[in-house]
């Protein structure tokens, strides 16, 4: 995966209100934008912004029947999104478990104190 796609997709997550959607997507998998906007605080203005955010990262895609716009959640972008996370959570976790090794070991020394350094 490219690095400027996971920068939109997380910039994308990065807002409070975006992932409020997506959220809501979640549970219904579909919703006209109006469905989408009605707990929303927001104008529809602005929501239509979100989503324009939310469809550039591939996290949504829209579908007009007449006038009624349909949102729809595309689970693809986030998968690759969580697919990073996992990658990188393991290389922390390896990383992690070496320092605890090497702290745990004997002969290891331990956190020196303004005494011990003054003798």
């Amino acid at each position: 995966m490219q690095t400027d796609r996971l920068d939109v997709i997380y910039r994308a997550l990065g807002d409070p209100s975006r992932r409020a959607m997506l959220q809501r997507l979640a549970d219904a998998r579909s919703l006209t934008v109006s469905e989408l906007a009605a707990p929303l605080p927001l104008a529809m203005p602005t929501v239509l912004k979100h989503l324009d955010v939310l469809e550039r990262a591939a996290l949504v895609s829209r579908r007009k029947t007449g006038r009624i716009v349909t949102v729809t959640l595309k689970p693809a972008a986030m998968a690759e999104a969580m697919a990073w996370l996992q990658r990188t959570e393991a290389f922390w976790t390896s990383r992690l478990d070496r320092l605890a090794a090497v702290a745990a070991s004997p002969g290891t020394p331990g956190p020196s104190t303004s005494e011990e350094e003054a003798s």
